[in-house]
């Protein structure tokens, strides 16, 4: 596919199934994250990758953060979230692994973070895989960054389900990008 067809019709896949991509894609995933927009070439960035019980294992812990909050949450409630990391084969924890830099403050390497986020994104669409970026609640619960051993300095992106699209992706809508590029100073 055509780089610029991609940045174009790039869209989130949240139905996906077995398989998690090949060694191949993921390879290529991978390295699309290591390109991103990097000031201070810091690479401030870091990812955990999860499958198999370890999903199993990430939604305890979410079901763990959850009970900690709210010790009374009904056994439902509680199997819901749990089932949560089960919504696609693989996932990728994309941690900001900020650093003290006079040079280079902790927003951008944060924004450095999500931008190695976004050329995953692309790069599976690329590919043919399907994928979704979640955050939500348990990306910022200090039990749930405390369980995926996220530092000090460090923060959660968000998390990255990837897998096989189970239908089709739906085209993108249209934006006029007239809404959101204005000449400065206005006219």
């Amino acid at each position: 596919m055509h780089a610029l067809d991609v940045l174009h019709q790039r869209v989130s896949s949240p139905k996906l199934t077995e398989p998690a991509p090949t060694d191949v894609q993921r390879d290529a995933i991978y390295r699309a994250a290591l390109r991103a927009a990097d000031h201070g070439l810091m690479q401030p960035w870091r990812f955990l990758v999860i499958e198999d019980e370890g999903l199993d294992r990430l939604g305890d812990l979410f079901v763990q953060a959850m009970l900690k909050d709210t010790p009374d949450t009904p056994e439902p409630d509680q199997q819901s979230l749990r089932a949560k990391p089960r919504r696609a084969p693989l996932i990728l924890v994309a941690i900001a692994a900020c650093r003290q830099n006079p040079k280079v403050p902790h927003v951008e390497q944060l924004i450095s973070a999500g931008a190695a986020v976004q050329n995953m994104l692309n790069a599976a669409f690329a590919q043919g895989v399907g994928a979704f970026w979640r955050t939500g609640a348990m990306t910022y619960h200090p039990v749930v960054k405390e369980g995926l051993g996220v530092g000090e300095l460090e923060q959660i992106v968000g998390f990255l389900y990837l897998g096989t699209p189970a239908k089709p992706p739906q085209p993108p809508k249209s934006v006029n990008p007239e809404t959101f590029f204005h000449p400065w100073p206005g006219q």
